[in-house]
């Protein structure tokens, strides 16, 4: 009896021995450390302030009218020629710059440059046997522009400044196989208008799509013979004085690589 008592007293001081070694252990080992979150990466937000360049195609329309005013440099009564429209498609690019300021709103300024080969023509019914023919070959605007962003990467804008144009006018006879016999190249200067869409689509990336109207006005242009058609004068010689009217319209598709001002926004806790 007094054996199994001594046993039941040593178990238990030895149990607790071993209990007390695990806790000096326990309290022995380093503190575990206090891990914070890494900051979390936000994308950057779509920017317009910035400056781009980019190209664009599309389809161009014209009105031409025109009409005698003078005659071998004498004034004379105006002998309408007719009008006609011509069309085709041209292509270039575009330069500039916008900047974006209360949030939703972007001004910008903007240069583009297109080219093409539209040609048209009209018999001119005063002068049986001649038609007239015209040929755009480039226009050019320089352009301020407003937009309101109605998404973060939907630009909606409208446009308008100076417009450039060059071009060639010609009296042709058909009859002797298109021979010319008068020919001026010119130049003209009008104002545009026009809006469009633009769509930011990726980082530094955008499309756009617009609409633009210009409008030339009436212009006097002289046009020497060419000496290849009785009745013109000799070649060289002032044949006749035009009043030209030019407008025309463009529908163009594009896209835009912007170098924008704007970086990376990091969220902060």
């Amino acid at each position: 009896m007094i054996r199994s008592d001594n046993l039941t007293i040593s178990t238990a001081v030895a149990i607790s021995a071993c209990l007390a070694t695990g806790a000096a252990s326990a309290a022995d080992l380093p503190a575990r450390p206090n891990y914070t979150k890494a900051p979390v990466y936000a994308a950057p937000p779509v920017l317009w302030s910035g400056c781009y360049v980019g190209g664009n195609a599309g389809g161009y329309w014209n009105s031409f009218t025109a009409g005698q005013v003078a005659f071998a440099g004498v004034p004379s009564p105006y002998i309408g020629y007719g009008s006609q429209n011509g069309n085709g498609v041209v292509g270039g690019g575009q330069i500039g710059c916008d900047y974006q300021f209360a949030s939703n709103f972007v001004v910008g300024i903007q240069g583009q440059a297109d080219f093409g080969s539209i040609t048209s023509s009209n018999p001119v019914a005063a002068f049986p046997g001649i038609n007239a023919q015209f040929k755009v070959s480039n226009f050019e605007t320089l352009t301020a522009r407003v937009g309101y962003t109605v998404t973060p990467a939907v630009l909606a804008y409208v446009k308008g400044g100076v417009a450039w144009t060059s071009a060639n006018g010609a009296a042709v006879v058909p009859a002797l196989g298109g021979i010319v016999g008068e020919a001026a190249d010119f130049s003209m200067t009008g104002y545009t208008i026009g809006g469009g869409i633009e769509w930011m689509f990726a980082p530094a990336w955008s499309l756009f799509g617009e609409y633009n109207y210009m409008n030339f006005g009436t212009k006097n242009v002289n046009f020497p013979s060419t000496g290849l058609v009785p009745g013109f004068g000799a070649a060289g010689a002032l044949a006749d004085t035009n009043a030209i009217k030019l407008t025309a319209q463009t529908a163009l598709v594009g896209v835009n690589y912007r170098f924008n001002w704007g970086g990376p926004v990091v969220a902060k806790y």
